[in-house]
């Protein structure tokens, strides 16, 4: 195994453990890298199951932190109940990194940041429709749902793209200064 791939292997994984941190760190409200560790994740592990595998880890981790160490004095559950939708629309956002990995590209990323940035805010916006009585079970209530959820929306925008530029920046550093191959940014052939 060579230095750039044994790297490689490690690199990405710490840098979204190190991505899942900022949920347990002080910041601002959902001003958090979970979608953007998602989309790095997907679009450079090489293999599926690891860009499946490793953020999906990250997210449980810290959410078993943010549940039961953070919040368990005001939280009397093992998991949020909007955590369904959550991990929905997370593999939403991942599929959309499996799309990014074929050519990344700055515009790609910010593209595809913006638009799982929308996606995430309309799956976890109608599960907390869903699931909170506070809303009635009509089109009134989902809008009310939306309409709460937009101040989240802003900072979860502001903090995708943010994090994006950190993840995909620090990776095109280190695959141009040899850390990874260059092979492995310009195009990621499929492996099982």
């Amino acid at each position: 195994m060579n230095k750039s791939l044994l790297t490689s292997t490690w690199l990405i994984p710490i840098m979204i453990l190190l991505a899942a941190a900022t949920r347990v760190l002080p910041h601002w409200p959902n001003f958090t890298a979970v979608g953007a560790m998602a989309l790095f994740g997907a679009a450079t592990l090489r293999q599926r199951w690891q860009a499946v595998l490793v953020p999906f880890a990250a997210l449980y981790l810290s959410d078993l932190v943010i549940n039961n160490v953070l919040y368990a004095g005001y939280y009397d559950h093992f998991t949020w109940q909007i955590s369904p939708f959550v991990y929905l629309a997370f593999g939403v956002v991942l599929e959309v990194g499996f799309w990014l990995r074929r050519r990344i590209s700055t515009g790609r990323v910010i593209g595809a940041s913006i638009l799982t940035s929308i996606l995430f805010f309309l799956t976890t916006n109608a599960g907390s429709w869903w699931i909170d009585p506070m809303y009635t079970k009509d089109v009134t209530g989902l809008l009310a749902a939306y309409t709460a959820g937009i101040p989240f929306f802003c900072s979860t925008l502001a903090g995708d793209l943010f994090y994006c530029a950190v993840l995909f920046g620090a990776y095109a550093w280190a695959s141009h200064n040899g850390y990874v191959r260059s092979a492995q940014w310009e195009k990621i052939p499929e492996q099982s």
